[in-house]
């Protein structure tokens, strides 16, 4: 062994050494950020991008009831995803410090708005920092349940139901990061396959159809998990 190689063996195992925890840094601040878009701008808006509550309002204004601006919110939503919108209308607010796709990443603050436009319109309070947990929790599916548990939180039924528990700030702190990490895990690949339903997006390219599927899923999932105020709640 050569005298370069011997000085050079101890430095890679160092390296080798440091890399999981360096990995495991960009992965939290992943998380982190993710969380943080999602909810600074998917429920609270910014810039061009209305707040959820705006769009709400705005929903409520033009129709008679609340099942039709909920049906407004929706469609409107799936016309922004069809159409491939997201970087015009979100412009420089997505940065993460992982190689997720920009795209993949807008369309889940889409997701949000769209699910928390539909929480405030059933009459939840969006502020409340419970319902803000349910929202994003809503992103995962079937999944929720999964997270909920291994959070420590007892599932109560509909995820809406986090309002009544009152919940500390730790603990949803741990529930929002439990949703962050799922989204990683589904949607920060190559080959993405979100929700664990196997369909795949080569090259983290997002077609408009399968975007309107997956959103139309997140819609119809919003309406269970948040019922109107006083009707199974």
């Amino acid at each position: 062994m050569g005298k370069d190689e011997a000085q050079a063996k101890p430095t890679s195992a160092l390296e080798r050494a440091k890399a999981p925890r360096e990995e495991s840094g960009m992965l939290s601040g992943a998380v982190t950020g993710l969380i943080e878009s999602l909810l600074d701008v998917g429920i609270d808006g910014k810039g061009p991008f209305d707040s959820a509550q705006k769009v709400a309002d705005i929903k409520r204004a033009e129709k008679p009831g609340a099942d039709d601006a909920v049906d407004a919110v929706v469609r409107g939503h799936l016309k922004l995803a069809a159409a491939g919108g997201f970087v015009t209308g979100l412009g420089g607010f997505v940065t993460l410090p992982v190689a997720l796709p920009v795209n993949v990443v807008e369309f889940y603050i889409v997701a949000t708005r769209m699910v928390a436009s539909i929480a405030s319109l059933r009459g939840y309070d969006i502020k409340q920092p419970e319902i803000r947990s349910a929202v994003l929790l809503t992103l995962v599916g079937a999944d929720a349940d999964d997270l909920l548990k291994k959070a420590g939180v007892t599932s109560t039924g509909r995820l809406a139901n986090l309002a009544a528990q009152r919940l500390p700030g730790p603990a949803m702190m741990v529930v929002n990061k439990a949703v962050g990490f799922r989204l990683l895990s589904t949607a920060g690949k190559k080959t993405l396959t979100r929700f664990g339903k196997g369909v795949p997006v080569i090259g983290g390219v997002v077609g408009a159809g399968l975007d309107s599927y997956l959103l139309k899923k997140i819609a119809d999932h919003a309406r269970h998990e948040f019922p109107p105020k006083g009707k199974g709640f």
